[in-house]
């Protein structure tokens, strides 16, 4: 027997424009609502001297309740001949938009529940602008409360009319739109005798037509990395790479990459938690694997099969947001952003247009997104993240920003951008799939040194001690145990980089790369090691990041900043005491957890 099709589907639209009523009028008439749950309901509602509503059976918190809204995304399951579907109702009050977006975000297609007698709302149009936004195209409108214009085919061509010329300016072409009463049943589950000018599909057709997207189980593989768990007791030494699979299937000896870091690895063994052994990882299993060659992944990574069609990685890209935030989407200002497993701090780099959602009224003068407004933007990552374009992959194109520790807006990204570390990003991307791994994997070496790999960069001006607060603090460490080496950029520049010291730009970042590959060659081998090198700049700093793929501990020796690095501490002139310099870059090492034991 054929398993059935599943299918997501948010239903949305302004408050108390009869979503929740939809929703249950479908579990009711569906038959697919708990024994007795029905009548449980309608015995309440009597004994309370309330009137019955559908919405009711899905609005069960007092809060939802006593205020007749719904505030969080409700989930209700039924079926049809054709399908397995899941409904998410998404709360239409203008303050819990945060959590419509969070309900949307999975849907295949959505139905816009407009109200006859109120017409289109101005958050009828901000729910769609999101629906846009989200990259769902399947949409359908429903003009519900018609028994409260009393079946008017005017009063319904007029809310259409209306609806629809919106929707063309943000290019929604609607695959349906229908008239329907969720209180009275009228074309619900079946077609009503109340609307005989209208000859169109049910709510229930509606929805079987429908199409899939691709099955995820055919598109390219993804999973973003939640977590890497260590096991040590009782003799086991799994290392399980773990995640929820978006789209895709996976098998044990396939070949996988991690990006953007680009490593590979096969995969040993599909594992998972008090379930029957797994062959085949498949979209929506919350699963883990356990690979072949060991190598040192984090979460955040995004994992893809070789040969397939990979993500994209960027520091730079262009998107589409929806900002909800207190304060405005401003240049300048620091944000985190979330998507798949990865967190990043973003910036806006540029504001390119800004839409008010609610009447569409544009400008491209603006650099600062207000509330409930839509823009366009280019952001830029403190680190390469890896995902899809909205076109490739709906799903892996979404994120979030988190402004203040609240989620303050979402979007999809549209486009991958070029930044001056995309050609050195690739380069290492290549140098980590051709790498070569031995038999002893870097956890192995963090567990036997009891610390982890860091790069120490000690960089200022001239003669202020940078040298001997290196070597002096390269000896603390090894005093006390750790695997440290200093290598300063004089003992590199006549020897691997001899040949780049003519003194132009070009050669100064060829420096710089080149000086970071040794450095990565040492941090694999499980090493602390310690640079120096004069008045760094922000750009160097990118370069290095970008070949290591790592943070680093950036320390400025000297009272004047001189150059726009970004660091971690500034240390006055080691010449007057190593020991309180070295006390305070020892104390960050701990804080980070890098020295452990």
């Amino acid at each position: 027997m054929n398993k059935k099709e599943d299918m997501n589907i948010v239903i949305v639209g302004h408050v108390d424009h009869g979503k929740s009523t939809l929703m249950g009028r479908l579990l009711a008439d569906t038959g697919s609502l708990p024994e007795g749950k029905l009548e449980q309901v309608k015995e309440t509602c009597r004994r309370n001297s309330k009137p019955f509503e559908y919405a009711f059976l899905l609005d069960a918190l007092k809060d939802e309740q006593s205020q007749g809204i719904t505030i969080d995304t409700a989930r209700c399951f039924f079926k049809t001949e054709k399908r397995d579907y899941i409904i998410l109702d998404a709360p239409g009050h203008i303050e819990f938009l945060k959590n419509m977006i969070t309900g949307a975000s999975r849907a295949q297609a959505a139905l816009l529940m407009i109200d006859a007698k109120e017409g289109v709302q101005e958050n009828s149009r901000r729910h769609a602008y999101m629906l846009s936004m989200l990259g769902i195209q399947q949409i359908a409108v429903v003009i519900n409360k018609m028994d409260l214009v009393d079946y008017s085919q005017e009063v319904y061509e007029k809310v259409k009319k209306e609806y629809l010329e919106f929707l063309k300016q943000i290019n929604i072409t609607p695959k349906f739109v229908l008239p329907v009463s969720s209180f009275q049943g009228d074309n619900i589950v079946k077609q009503s005798d109340k609307m005989p000018w209208y000859d169109g599909m049910c709510i229930l057709e509606v929805l079987d037509a429908f199409e899939c997207e691709e099955e995820h189980d055919k598109q390219p593989f993804r999973m973003p990395v939640q977590d890497v768990y260590k096991f040590t007791r009782n003799g086991d030494d799994r290392r399980i790479v773990a995640g929820t699979i978006e789209t895709g299937t996976i098998r044990a000896g396939q070949e996988v990459i991690f990006y953007p870091s680009g490593k590979k690895s096969h995969i040993n063994k599909i594992e998972s938690f008090n379930t029957d052994p797994i062959k085949e990882g498949k979209p929506g299993m919350a699963i883990g694997f356990t690979m072949k060659e060991q190598i040192y992944i984090t979460r955040g990574e995004m994992m893809a099969i070789a040969g397939e069609p990979q993500p994209k990685t960027a520091s730079r890209i262009s998107a589409n947001i929806f900002w909800l935030g207190k304060k405005d989407f401003v240049p300048g200002r620091l944000y985190y952003l979330k998507i798949g497993g990865e967190k990043v701090r973003v910036e806006v780099e540029e504001v390119k247009g800004v839409i008010d959602s609610s009447n569409l009224s544009s400008t491209d003068t603006k650099q600062a997104v207000e509330k409930h407004e839509v823009a366009e933007v280019i952001l830029k990552t403190d680190k390469p993240i890896a995902f899809d374009t909205v076109k490739e992959s709906a799903g892996t194109s979404r994120f979030v920003i988190v402004d203040n520790y609240e989620i303050a807006g979402g979007g999809i990204i549209t486009e991958a951008l070029e930044d001056e570390e995309s050609e050195i990003r690739s380069s290492a991307m290549l140098r980590n799939y051709k790498w070569e791994t031995g038999e002893i994997s870097l956890e192995s070496r963090i567990e036997h040194y009891a610390q982890r790999p860091e790069l120490i960069v000690l960089t200022g001006e001239k003669n202020t001690g940078k040298k001997d607060l290196a070597k002096a603090l390269e000896k603390s460490l090894l005093d006390s145990g750790r695997y440290v080496y200093y290598m300063g950029i004089v003992s590199y520049l006549y020897g691997v980089g001899a040949d780049t010291k003519s003194g132009g730009d070009e050669d100064h970042k060829e420096q710089i790369r080149r000086f970071a590959e040794v450095a990565n060659l040492m941090l694999d081998a499980g090493m602390i090691l310690i640079i120096t090198a004069t008045r760094l700049t922000e750009s160097d700093r990118k370069i290095m990041k970008a070949v290591i793929q790592k943070d680093m501990d950036i320390f400025w020796i000297g009272d004047e900043v001189s150059t726009d690095i970004k660091m971690d501490m500034k240390l006055k002139d080691s010449e007057y005491d190593y020991e309180k310099n070295i006390r305070k870059i020892r104390t960050l090492l701990k804080d980070k957890g890098i020295l452990f034991r």
